[in-house]
């Protein structure tokens, strides 16, 4: 699994690089995430919530949200330090 970073998100899973162009559902998932962070924020998924077990962050849910070209919710979390 590759970790992808980007200004508003944090995920992780399968990708897969075709050129110079990232595909997969980690891929999406991030995308669809990060359009709902406002400025400032830091927005992730459960797997990123679960695997950063022990690490000091601090997680606040914002629930289940529906993220466009998804079948079933996915729920979201903030990013507190």
């Amino acid at each position: 699994m590759a970790p992808m970073l980007t200004s508003a998100n944090v995920t992780t899973g399968e990708c897969e690089r075709r050129g110079d162009e990232w595909s997969g559902m980690a891929v999406h998932i991030g995308a669809r995430i990060g359009a709902l962070a406002g400025p400032g924020e830091v927005l992730t998924s459960r797997t990123v919530r679960d695997l950063s077990a022990g690490s000091g962050l601090a997680f606040e849910s914002l629930g289940a949200q529906q993220l466009k070209g998804l079948p079933e919710e996915t729920e979201v979390f903030r990013v507190r330090g």
